[in-house]
């Protein structure tokens, strides 16, 4: 059985909140008793009794029929309470508003997890729509402004980059480690990250890691329509991320005296 830091991983545990992962990065696809049995590697009636308990307890949803399973309502209580309760998004949200009025574009906060980036606020423009930006939406790190930023923050010798090609999202996305950690270079030495339609095809992305902790785990970012990006119009949004994260960073320090969370 698994241990993490000398403690013995508890199975059934472990198995609910794999069920949990499964049906939420599934989004709008119900999944059915065999395929999630066969997924997990779980016995069908060891499966069937989890679901029944998760439903009871408003954790997972069936439909009428009782043959199809997704995310329950509980998910979003626990998601809302995680996003109140952290201090460093309730004193960055103020700047999002600020810099989004200024720019009139879409802007971000997000947070580093694992080889991902997990959206924890958005400012979307009024100018066009970007779904792929909601509040707990997970991206690849190599594959935007905001994973690159932080992924600047740490040395390439600490970089847990897979020997394979990496996911693309688009065609200009970054698939080769060598490539990736070229941009990373440049990103230190330029202070942000930029991302030419990595992420979205037609938009163009501007992160800035977020200093108050050592190495950064969240950024800040601004989307913007390729079509409407002229050179005055990217200095302008260079000039007002960097001032939002000035403020930002004048706020929020390790010594603030709030949880230090891992």
């Amino acid at each position: 059985m698994p241990e993490s830091s000398g403690v013995r991983e508890v199975k059934s545990a472990a198995r609910t909140v794999a069920l949990l992962e499964l049906l939420a990065g599934r989004g709008d696809r119900p999944a059915r008793l065999d395929e999630l049995a066969a997924q997990l590697g779980v016995p069908r009636s060891s499966m069937y009794q989890l679901l029944q308990t998760l439903v009871d307890r408003g954790w997972v949803r069936a439909d009428t029929t009782g043959s199809l399973y997704g995310i329950g309502i509980r998910a979003l209580l626990t998601g809302t309470s995680y996003l109140d309760s952290d201090r460093h998004v309730r004193v960055v949200r103020p700047y999002l508003d600020e810099a989004s009025d200024a720019l009139g574009e879409t802007i971000h906060l997000a947070r580093l997890d694992g080889a991902d980036v997990v959206y924890l606020a958005t400012r979307e423009s009024h100018e066009y729509a970007r779904t792929l930006s909601r509040v707990g939406r997970r991206v690849p790190a190599h594959a935007g402004a905001l994973g690159k930023a932080l992924l600047a923050e740490r040395p390439d010798s600490e970089l847990s980059l897979p020997a394979q090609p990496l996911t693309a999202l688009t065609e200009n996305t970054h698939t080769e480690s060598a490539t990736l950690l070229a941009d990373l270079a440049e990103v230190r030495e330029r202070g942000y990250s930029i991302d030419r339609e990595e992420t979205v095809p037609g938009i163009a992305g501007f992160g800035f890691a977020l200093r108050y902790d050592t190495p950064a785990v969240d950024a800040i970012s601004c989307s913007v329509p390729v079509a409407r990006l002229t050179g005055e119009h990217e200095a302008r949004i260079v000039a007002v991320m960097r001032e939002m994260r000035m403020k930002i960073e004048s706020l929020l320090s390790p010594a603030s005296g709030a949880p230090d969370w891992r």
